[in-house]
């Protein structure tokens, strides 16, 4: 098979690691990739939104599977485009993909179908959201813009100046785009968080071992929110009783609503949840895998992946075998991150460790110029350590950073040391 994967991040190199694990595989590209997938296919130059190169490639190039990381091409339709032309791809149509590019649209939808959430005001001119937080309805509350926005489009505002200063930003001078024409005003509610991750083939579903992200910059979740600073996996404090609820008030109305919709759900959904006093709110969709979760989940994937995702495209899953162990993955950031970065350092001993039973390395914002791996972006690296329980996995992580320790590394590079101290 030949299998194009379409994105540059951490997440891509491991969906391209695990894919390359199937015998049925002889070629993987990467669109447009990074340094670590060049040494495990060919990366080609182009962009993750240029869903009509990448069709045209995919046609030229007789791919068999196209498999979709980030979730823009998915809101353009590159799915819908991909089945006009009778290419095979593993993801969500446009239709399904607002539960991720539309804030709004996803409040109605959990509404329709009574699915537990913050509660919601979708506001959509300037006016309307100066008045709302003259007098807010809550006494805490968080600001989101309806469109996709790199995962900053979520404000938390201290003070009613706060709140004003962040409508503006985003319905006057367009900090995001369009993104920010409507936004959601939501309660803010407090509790641990949790990421389910399923696969979906329009009706039954796998739940892939569940996670945890840590957003925050610094250790004990101090500085301003980034892409994801490292995660855990499994997750320790859901419960048998708490599983079950969030399979019967979250999981199962959501695919079971897509399909009364008229658009069954075919392809990765993420559930981002907030577990508040024993109950699951979703605190937002996501139509693809998470990043960095992915990096500590595929790694406990014992089954074929490619079967797996072939098998849902043809509305019949397949059963999905589950590692015993557990992974707990660290961001490396150059620095400056999540603010101006500085770039271009040299990476050290990545290939050394990836060869180590007990880690591996998955790069994102990298490159490959001459067998020399550099950095070119803020979340640079993901090393991820496997035990059998999250603190062996921890210590075996923690070995495998930074010079002192032969481990991986760059000038200059953070992290955070607590990655998985909450499971522990």
């Amino acid at each position: 098979m030949r299998i194009l994967v379409v994105g540059s991040g951490g997440r891509e190199h491991t969906i391209g690691w695990k894919i390359a694990q199937s015998s049925s595989v002889k070629k993987i590209y990467f669109a447009p990739g990074n340094g670590g997938t060049s040494q495990l296919g060919e990366n080609i130059d182009i962009k993750a939104d240029d869903i009509e190169s990448l069709a045209d490639f995919a046609l030229k190039n007789s791919v068999d599977l196209t498999i979709i990381g980030p979730e823009v091409p998915l809101s353009m339709g590159i799915v819908d485009l991909f089945q006009k032309k009778n290419l095979p791809i593993f993801g969500p149509m446009q239709y399904a993909a607002q539960l991720e590019s539309s804030k709004a649209w996803a409040v109605e939808f959990m509404r329709s179908y009574k699915i537990p959430h913050p509660d919601s005001y979708i506001i959509k001119t300037f006016d309307e959201a100066i008045k709302f937080v003259s007098k807010p309805q809550w006494k805490q509350y968080v600001i989101k813009a309806d469109g996709l926005a790199g995962g900053k489009g979520v404000h938390l505002p201290a003070t009613q100046k706060d709140a004003e200063i962040s409508v503006r930003q985003m319905m006057i001078d367009k900090i995001y785009g369009d993104a920010g024409n409507i936004l959601v005003f939501q309660e803010k509610i407090i509790g641990p968080e949790v990421s389910v991750v399923t696969i979906v083939d329009g009706q039954n579903y796998h739940i892939l071992p569940l996670s945890q992200d840590h957003k925050r910059v610094f250790d004990h979740d101090k500085g301003p929110n980034t892409g994801g600073m490292g995660s855990y996996t499994p997750t320790p404090f859901v419960s048998k009783k708490l599983f079950k609820k969030i399979e019967s008030e979250i999981i199962q109305p959501t695919i079971m609503g897509m399909k009364q919709n008229n658009h069954p759900y075919n392809g990765f959904l993420y559930f981002g949840l907030m577990i508040v006093e024993g109950s699951p709110f979703v605190i937002e969709y996501n139509v693809r895998l998470g990043d960095p979760e992915t990096q500590s989940q595929l790694p406990l994937i014992e089954s074929d992946f490619v079967e797996i995702l072939q098998s849902c495209i043809r509305g019949s899953l397949s059963s999905l075998s589950i590692s015993h162990q557990a992974a707990v993955c660290v961001v490396l950031a150059a620095p400056g991150y999540p603010g101006k970065i500085e770039t271009g350092q040299i990476v050290h001993n990545a290939e050394t460790i990836q060869n180590s039973k007990s880690v591996l390395v998955f790069h994102a914002g990298t490159s490959n110029e001459n067998g020399v791996i550099k950095v070119t972006s803020g979340r640079s690296l993901n090393v991820v350590g496997l035990g059998k329980n999250i603190k062996e996995a921890q210590t075996n992580v923690y070995k495998a950073i930074g010079k002192k320790n032969n481990g991986v590394y760059f000038d200059n590079m953070h992290y955070r040391k607590d990655i998985a101290n909450y499971a522990i």
